[in-house]
């Protein structure tokens, strides 16, 4: 069964390149993948995870305002009665010395995961398909055909 998931780049930032790259990745790893791109507010994450009944919302921020840029995302999820994963990625925080506290900071925020600029995407999708419980059987794994 597919898993559709929510991407896009939350706020004032117009960073592209690494939804593009997840995408791409998202899709060969067998997810339906709704894109929302650039500049998405709070409000369009919502709605597209309500409108493509999403198992997960994957925020990505690269200018280092996504602290301000997130405040309330939680809540409005919630309100939405929405039950998605969420993850954060990215340079979250201006002058970011120490991801930890950045981590600490999102997970209370209410975001499951939280990665720096620097993970790999296939890390991030391993642990989308343990959070969604996604396990191909033998015969699944067999059927699917890599292209290089």
């Amino acid at each position: 069964m597919t898993k559709t998931v929510i991407l896009g780049v939350i706020g004032s930032d117009a960073h592209v390149v690494g939804i593009t790259i997840l995408e791409q990745a998202l899709e060969a790893a067998g997810f339906d993948v709704v894109n929302l791109g650039v500049q998405s507010s709070q409000d369009e994450f919502v709605e597209a995870a309500s409108a493509n009944d999403a198992e997960a919302v994957l925020v990505s921020s690269l200018y280092g305002h996504a602290k301000q840029d997130c405040e309330g995302f939680h809540r409005r999820i919630a309100e939405s009665g929405l039950d998605v994963t969420t993850y954060i990625g990215g340079n979250l925080a201006v002058g970011q010395d120490d991801f930890e506290e950045t981590r600490t900071f999102f997970r209370e925020m209410g975001f499951d995961r939280v990665f720096d600029s620097e993970t790999d995407p296939e890390e991030a999708i391993d642990a989308l398909m343990a959070d969604l419980d996604m396990r191909s059987t033998e015969s699944e794994r067999e059927g699917q055909t890599v292209s290089a």
